[in-house]
């Protein structure tokens, strides 16, 4: 991976898009921990189409639910009601908002069929079990409109859940920190577009060389550097640290045992 980043990049010299271009190699290079090929697919926001106020790509959830249950012959309505479920939940007051998302994803929901002779099902949004039966996708320029219209740098999908959001700061402006990554996401984007935070279980702030790891509701003081990926690993600080956090925390595998038992809403 070290071939990615220059001198230069390693020195802070850098912009916030050549950062976000590096984040987005590594995160195309990151491998599972477990017995599975399956990596993180890429597209730009700017290329899709959708509307600024659509935060989920339901048209990935769907598939993605009829191709996994389509033994017990899923219909395209009952596939919409298990969509419908996840996207009604109202997003203020934020907290309640997330909390009903966490335990839905981790839950799963319980469909009533439309053909009432057959019991009902139930539906899980996340293959915990089967990794690769799950959709992976990171995506940057992917505007939504809230109360504002906001521009996160980048989103992680899972089965078109945008489960995790990032944001770069660069370290070539003085005035500029990774607390100032933290403010965007936990001031400005919980203000602006609830409607998109009730899904991101984990938040990301970097500066290059500062990467650290919470959730929208984490003060800053408690984000933290995930600063190995195995256990045979040295401790990684600075710009390292960026390979860490994605090897270790967000390579497929270890992202959905992160989702599934390190997230708590007391």
């Amino acid at each position: 991976m070290n071939n990615i980043v220059d001198y230069t990049f390693t020195k802070g010299k850098f912009t916030e898009d050549q950062l976000e271009s590096s984040i987005i190699k590594l995160f195309e290079q990151a491998s599972c921990s477990a017995n599975s090929t399956l990596k993180w697919q890429y597209r730009n926001g700017k290329q899709l189409k959708r509307k600024y106020d659509d935060e989920l790509m339901e048209d990935i959830l769907r598939a993605n639910l009829m191709e996994r249950y389509a033994a017990i012959g899923l219909t395209d309505d009952e596939a919409q009601i298990v969509v419908n479920e996840l996207k009604q939940i109202p997003s203020t007051p934020l907290y309640e908002g997330a909390k009903k998302t966490f335990w839905l994803l981790n839950e799963g929901y319980t469909l009533r069929r439309e053909n009432k002779n057959l019991p009902a099902a139930h539906i899980e949004y996340i293959d915990y079990n089967n990794l690769d039966a799950n959709d992976f996708l990171i995506v940057n320029q992917y505007s939504v409109q809230g109360y504002e219209l906001r521009r996160p740098d980048l989103l992680c999908f899972v089965n078109g859940i945008p489960v995790a959001i990032w944001e770069f700061k660069t370290a070539i402006e003085e005035d500029k920190t990774v607390h100032d990554a933290w403010e965007q996401i936990c001031i400005r984007y919980r203000r602006g577009i609830p409607n998109l935070l009730k899904y991101c279980m984990l938040a990301v702030i970097c500066d290059g060389v500062n990467t650290r790891l919470g959730t929208p509701f984490t003060k800053y003081e408690y984000f933290y550097a995930w600063n190995k990926a195995n256990e045979q690993d040295k401790v990684s600080n600075g710009i390292s640290a960026l390979y860490t956090m994605i090897e270790g925390a967000f390579a497929p595998d270890r992202l959905l045992a992160i989702l599934r038992d390190f997230v708590f809403f007391p």
